[in-house]
């Protein structure tokens, strides 16, 4: 999946605090609603934790739907965030940025399968001087309705 890049949040962040609503919204059966809201919730506050190292990027292609980042997706990626086996990463690869699965057991990035089971070839990273991991994505958010 290639990325295009968006910006670094940190020269634009003022906090907007939104209401939060006291109870979860049921995608499922309906339940009793609940009206009182609990509490403000600045999404800053939420989506970013090391404003000095996030920055956002789109994401393009579809080969990480299977872990629930879609084409078009709005990517939080965190410089920040520990590389750890299995987490969705942003990668330098010779100057284009890929989002990929951090697998430090083969030292190399996968994809994701994709709907009609075809997966990419991994990618090592042991030796190569082209490849450099950006940051870990710590959220997306998806856009569902179009204006």
């Amino acid at each position: 999946m290639s990325l295009q890049l968006l910006s670094n949040p940190v020269k634009h962040i003022r906090t907007l605090n939104l209401p939060l609503m006291g109870c979860r919204v049921s995608a499922g059966f309906p339940s009793a609603a609940d009206d009182f809201i609990e509490r403000s919730l600045d999404l800053n506050e939420l989506l970013v934790k090391h404003p000095s190292s996030t920055f956002f990027a789109w994401a393009k292609g579809n080969s990480l739907k299977s872990l629930g980042i879609h084409d078009g997706d709005l990517l939080v990626i965190d410089r920040a965030a520990e590389r750890t086996h299995g987490r969705v990463v942003v990668a330098a690869i010779d100057g284009e940025l890929v989002c990929k699965i951090l697998d430090l057991r083969r030292n190399c990035l996968l994809s994701a399968v994709d709907s009609n089971g075809n997966e990419a070839p991994p990618v090592s990273f042991e030796g190569r001087e082209d490849l450099l991991i950006e940051g870990v994505v710590v959220y997306s958010v998806r856009q569902h309705v179009r204006a």
